[in-house]
């Protein structure tokens, strides 16, 4: 898809992704909500601890699997990691509190965000990792102006893999 709303990316390597989610932290504005949609291992988590390391937090970011939630402060952000796989029904979001956590300085990022239908923030961005072997093709939606922004400024990292 070629247009201002969406870009389709090649199949990349885990260092191209981890490139992606470098160049995506570089162009990022908060308020920001994030949907990663895919499979078991199509790199969402990947993706996410890139994305935080390259905002700068300096410790070691996990999965949020088991314990649903992560919070990551830097300078600049605070990134709230969520994933909702584990989850058994929507009404469990409610105590964790993310409301009272958001505020102008968020990037919250929801793994398996189907599951949490009714009871999330809207996307600014949906993210979709699809498997093509040992490579992943991302497909991003900007759903807001701030991330139609923000994928204007990751167009041309992603050109270069077009080449």
């Amino acid at each position: 898809m070629r247009n201002a709303h969406s870009l389709v990316t090649p199949a990349l390597d885990e260092d191209a992704m981890t490139g992606l989610a470098a160049a995506l932290a570089g162009a990022l504005k908060a308020p920001l909500v994030v949907y990663l949609q895919g499979d078991l291992g199509s790199g969402k988590t990947t993706f996410t601890r890139a994305l935080v390391q390259a905002l700068g937090f300096p410790g070691r970011v996990k999965s949020p699997t088991y314990g649903l939630l992560e919070h990551y402060a830097t300078d600049q952000f605070q990134v709230l990691h969520l994933d909702l796989y584990r989850i058994e029904k929507t009404e469990e979001i409610d105590f964790l509190g993310i409301e009272d956590l958001f505020d102008e300085r968020t990037v919250l990022m929801i793994e398996w965000p189907e599951r949490g239908a009714g009871e999330l923030p809207e996307a600014d961005l949906l993210i979709q990792f699809d498997h093509q072997g040992a490579r992943r093709k991302l497909q991003l939606q900007a759903r807001s102006a701030a991330a139609r922004s923000l994928l204007a400024g990751i167009r041309q990292y992603i050109k270069t893999f077009s080449s």
